[in-house]
């Protein structure tokens, strides 16, 4: 099988890049050779590699620059994924798609679940609620996998900025009362590749093809906290003594407003591929010990 991978240095795609690869030959493109912001770049590519499958973690996921950039912000994220789904349907391939939590308000307060009615409140949580029903419209075999809080050892994100302000300051202020689950980018590319073996084994193992389970799945760690509750397990992990005060959202403002409550219920995905990710403390504290103190 002929893999399609896009956004390959971007935090999941660089680690999807390693666990797709057993599963057959993957053609893993960036921003140089795939331009999502257009829609040519994107159909000549396709129809260049003639994949069997598409999977795209790539998206524009500047949360606070997509309010002053939203035309990208959609092109990227809405338009984009799409064109690849009507591409794919003209080869008979297949789509895996990365979304967010970004897609609710945020005003419940039990864990989202995929039937739940999407509500974004900011740009980048729209511009993702519309790639995920552009997918859709097209009819395309696909698997839309909603994911939240993503960090990794790579790119900008949220572990990374506290490992280096805790190198530059002696206390924090960080944000407690948003709630939701971090969740590891190896996790969500090895999952992910279980999830697509299944769907491409012998028929002796009884595959689940795709055209038969497509729809949105919740994919994210277990368990919650909050972003100073995250803080704290990074500093703890990496021994760090910087002393870390909770806040309320309201003292720590920005272009975008965040939804307050975001967990995802993963209940659908274990119950139609038996994957299940482990609880967001223990990855993170597996994460950062293979990949920090492996350079100590």
């Amino acid at each position: 099988m002929k893999i399609l991978l896009t956004g390959k240095h971007g935090q999941v795609g660089w680690e999807l890049q390693r666990t797709l690869a057993t599963l057959g030959e993957v053609v893993a493109l960036d921003r140089q050779t795939l331009d999502l912001g257009n829609p040519d770049s994107i159909r000549a590519a396709i129809r260049e590699v003639k994949p069997g499958l598409i999977v795209n973690p790539a998206a524009y996921t500047a949360v606070d620059k997509a309010e002053s950039e939203p035309e990208l912000a959609m092109a990227v994220n809405g338009t984009a994924p799409g064109i690849m789904a009507e591409e794919a349907k003209k080869l008979g391939a297949a789509l895996i798609h990365y979304s967010t939590d970004y897609v609710f308000d945020g005003c419940k307060t039990s864990p989202y679940t995929e039937d739940d009615i999407p509500n974004p409140i900011n740009v980048y949580g729209k511009s993702k609620l519309a790639g995920e029903q552009a997918i859709q419209a097209v009819g395309v075999p696909h698997l839309i996998l909603r994911t939240s809080w993503v960090y990794g050892m790579r790119g900008k994100n949220f572990l990374l900025t506290v490992l280096r302000l805790a190198k530059e300051r002696d206390a924090l202020k960080i944000v407690d009362d948003q709630i939701g689950a971090p969740t590891w980018s190896r996790m969500i590319a090895e999952a992910s590749a279980q999830i697509i073996a299944q769907a491409y084994a012998p028929v002796s193992h009884r595959p689940l093809p795709i055209a038969d389970v497509s729809g949105i799945y919740n994919l994210t760690a277990a368990g919650r906290t909050s972003w100073c509750g995250f803080t704290r397990a990074i500093l703890e992990n990496a021994r760090e003594g910087t002393r870390v005060s909770p806040i309320p959202t309201t003292d720590y403002p920005l272009p975008a407003p965040r939804p307050l409550f975001s967990l995802l219920a993963s209940d659908k995905l274990t119950e139609t591929f038996g994957v299940k990710l482990p609880s967001w403390d223990d990855a993170l504290a597996l994460c950062m010990d293979r990949e920090i103190r492996a350079h100590d």
